[in-house]
């Protein structure tokens, strides 16, 4: 799951940097888009976009919390795709990204970071980096942040978007810390975390990432066949014996497919 942003327009430095206190407004579109072109620098067509696909999460229950709408609002999708999809950057569908990976929808990607109900202080690792977008979704809602990508060159690629994005002010993405290595087995050396996210399809929970996960932690993960997941809420408990996983399924049954997920757990 991710992209790249070969396809964005240049944009000036941003005038107004990010920090926890700062909200655009979120009762209208022309408010919105003229605060973030003045405020953020950004394209007025993509914000214009951005509030109307808005505005569909919220009529269809993908996004609820004010901090996850704020996110939402503040993470420019369009950087995150390629060239070729640039004009549908806000579009409900995945997105191809090339390396055999897609960018996840966002009414996927919004109701899977809410479901982790993200707060300033928890730490986050994210298993799949793909284009980058969750993670830089993510980075509005806490600034602890690891991301984990199989694919070298995917990896190398999408550090150097949000390298990119950083050297022009969006300096919140410098919380996000990556690495090229097989997300099965988690990030041990920043472990434990409060939430972990899971942009690719499995069919189990890795027991190295529940062993990562804090007591009441949380884990959202595409779980199933390939091209046939359910999309898992796991949360854990400490028992007598160990720790036990209570799940459910965020989207009450229906199929979600995602890209598989790679590793050496497959051999």
């Amino acid at each position: 799951m991710g992209g790249v942003a070969l396809g964005a327009p240049a944009q000036a430095a941003i005038a107004r940097p990010f920090d926890p206190d700062l909200w655009p407004p979120m009762d209208g579109r022309d408010a919105y888009v003229a605060w973030m072109k003045d405020n953020r620098g950004e394209d007025p067509n993509f914000l214009g976009q951005r509030w109307d696909r808005y505005l569909q999460l919220v009529s269809h229950n993908d996004i609820w919390d004010r901090a996850d709408k704020r996110a939402f609002l503040m993470t420019p999708r369009e950087e995150f795709v390629t060239a070729d999809n640039l004009s549908r950057a806000y579009e409900w569908h995945y997105l191809n990204i090339g390396f055999g990976v897609t960018i996840t929808g966002p009414h996927t990607v919004a109701r899977m970071t809410n479901t982790l109900s993200v707060k300033p202080s928890d730490k986050v690792l994210e298993i799949g980096t793909g284009s980058g977008y969750q993670s830089a979704y993510l980075s509005y809602l806490t600034d602890k942040l690891w991301s984990i990508e199989i694919i070298p060159a995917l990896a190398k690629r999408t550090r150097g978007v949000y390298d990119s994005l950083i050297g022009r002010g969006y300096k919140e993405y410098a919380a996000i810390q990556t690495k090229n290595a097989d997300g099965y087995y988690g990030w041990p050396e920043a472990a434990p975390f409060d939430k972990i996210i899971v942009t690719c399809g499995i069919d189990h929970i890795p027991p190295p990432l529940l062993q990562q996960l804090k007591p009441d932690g949380i884990m959202v993960i595409p779980v199933g066949p390939p091209g046939a997941q359910h999309v898992v809420k796991a949360v854990k408990a400490v028992t007598a014996d160990g720790f036990a996983v209570s799940r459910s399924d965020i989207y009450n049954g229906a199929i979600i497919p995602f890209v598989p997920f790679t590793g050496g757990h497959q051999s």
